[in-house]
């Protein structure tokens, strides 16, 4: 077996474990119009199979009978389990992974049949992303929740971090019994190391966004150029699910798609939402670490002016309403209960605190 014919029989078992899968989100929806559109889905997948049986047959390559993969078996069982939400953002994302690894194979191959396939099946993977994502709103809203929030999130999250951290370090060292001096410059210590980490960490991540856009900017370029009429309606579909009618949204998506750069902005602020000089890597980078560092030197501060166990007391006083008050906060993001997040917050810090006491007194002991 060829190059080619190794990868194309890897693009017919994901299409076969597509329509395999669309099947069993079908037999678990319960709406009718949506289990026959899920059913629709899974036979033009079944066509999918099809086509690159046939390329492959006329390149000499024999294929065993259709079965889906081990891993679609394993979706199916993990639905069984946790329900078809995951299964459907599985194939959003495959949907999606799918028109870029057609599209590469659009732009790579010079074989005029298979780049006429790879077109084709990279338009109608576009589109089952496009109705996957009207179709199930699971898909989308995780991302919502993760990014909600913005730069107060990493506020947040930034002193969240810094307070458990630290707060278990001094304990620890007031377990082993240190001298208030030694206690002071650990926690001193401690809180610009994790100021540091959490701050180089927020800027890695920020770059690594940024990377991602860029890619997705690329991807979204090369889309307009070879798939124009596919990127005319998807952005059509766009501007009606913004309450504009769908005349008068076709005339608009055609005129935007009339300019190839302006159509790219429209595209990229419309999908990703999101535009380059949102992401900043080195304000991440600012605003994470310094969360942390407050968030630090919380536990810290009664250790400046009082020391022994009068000053562990303070400590663990200030640290666990902090840690509640941090727990509060975070309800914003994750939609738990602003009391009932705050006391997890809270028994955490305690544990924390707990486990770093002892594991000092006992390190002491045994040293």
């Amino acid at each position: 077996m060829n190059a080619d014919s190794k990868i194309w029989k890897e693009y017919w078992q994901e299409e076969v474990d597509a329509a395999f899968l669309y099947k069993v989100v079908a037999n678990k929806t319960a709406d009718e119009k949506e289990r026959n559109s899920y059913l629709k889905l899974s036979d033009i997948e079944d066509k999918h199979a099809q086509a690159w049986e046939k390329l492959l047959k006329e390149k000499g390559t024999i294929l065993a009978a259709r079965k889906p993969s081990f891993k679609a078996l394993a979706l199916e069982k993990i639905t069984d389990t946790f329900g078809t939400a995951i299964l459907c953002d599985w194939l959003k994302r495959e949907e999606s992974s799918e028109v870029k690894s057609y599209l590469n194979l659009y732009k790579t191959s010079s074989d005029t049949g298979t780049k006429n396939l790879a077109l084709r099946l990279a338009q109608d993977s576009a589109q089952h992303a496009e109705q996957l994502g009207k179709m199930s709103n699971t898909s989308t809203e995780p991302w919502h929740r993760q990014e909600s929030g913005g730069m107060l999130r990493n506020v947040v999250y930034g002193f969240n971090d810094g307070l458990t951290a630290n707060f278990g370090l001094l304990a620890g060292i007031v377990g082993a019994s240190a001298q208030p001096q030694i206690i002071l410059i650990s926690g001193l210590a401690g809180a610009f190391a994790n100021a540091l980490s959490m701050g180089s960490s927020g800027y890695l991540a920020a770059k690594s966004e940024k990377e991602v856009y860029e890619k997705e900017r690329r991807m979204e370029a090369d889309e307009i150029r070879l798939m124009p009429e596919l990127e005319t309606e998807e952005l059509a579909a766009i501007y009606e699910t913004k309450g504009i009618e769908a005349g008068r949204a076709m005339s608009m998506a055609k005129e935007v798609m009339s300019d190839p750069e302006r159509a790219l902005e429209e595209k990229v602020k419309e999908e990703l939402g999101i535009s380059s000089a949102d992401i900043s890597p080195l304000k991440e980078a600012w605003v994470t670490g310094l969360a942390t560092a407050i968030g630090n030197i919380i536990p810290v501060v009664p250790f400046f002016f009082w020391e022994g166990m009068p000053a562990a007391w303070a400590s663990f006083t200030l640290a666990m309403l902090a840690h509640f008050g941090v727990g509060a906060a975070r309800s914003f993001f994750t939609g738990k209960g602003l009391w009932k997040s705050g006391w997890e917050m809270l028994i955490v810090g305690f544990g924390v605190a707990a486990v770093g006491y002892f594991l000092g007194e006992w390190l002491i002991k045994l040293l």
